[in-house]
């Protein structure tokens, strides 16, 4: 598609995106950062027309990835790359993750993890709202850490 914006502009649009509402990354709440991830997920790439290959995950739990426990949103757009032959290769995955200290009321949360696939029939908007409703207790929050990357999965 010669309007979508390419894979390899993903991590430089969800920065870009970001900045937008707040440009320092230590003043972002969550609420900024679900904003801008909301905005990011609309935007399309130029991905092959399948069900799969431009997908969003919400995820969140208590995990010591770091070496001390943490509760972690990670927001992840994860697009299919296919080879010169048009068959799957890999994955890339661009990822914004929000860490809060231990809380017992985040903890209590549990896990939790939900896809959404654009060109899959399910209405964006319909599961941006229920993954809002996930982190109605963090909106107001400002994380204590925030890691942007990009990774092939």
């Amino acid at each position: 598609m010669p309007d979508r914006a390419r894979v390899e502009e993903a991590l430089g649009a969800l920065r870009a995106e970001l900045a937008a509402g707040q440009p320092e990354m230590t003043e972002w709440t969550t609420r900024d950062t679900w904003l801008a991830f909301m905005r990011f997920g609309r935007t399309r790439f130029d991905t092959a027309p399948t069900p799969d290959s431009d997908g969003l995950l919400f995820q969140f739990g208590t995990y010591a990835f770091s070496g001390r426990p943490m509760f972690t949103v990670d927001l992840t757009r994860q697009f299919d790359v296919s080879d010169d032959c048009g068959e799957h290769d890999h994955y890339v995955q661009v990822h914004c993750e929000l860490r809060y200290g231990p809380e017992p009321d985040l903890d209590a949360l549990g896990s939790f993890d939900s896809w959404f696939f654009h060109d899959a029939g399910a209405d964006l908007d319909e599961w941006f709202a229920a993954m809002e409703g996930r982190l109605a207790l963090l909106l107001g929050h400002r994380p204590a850490e925030t890691d942007l990357y990009e990774e092939p999965v």
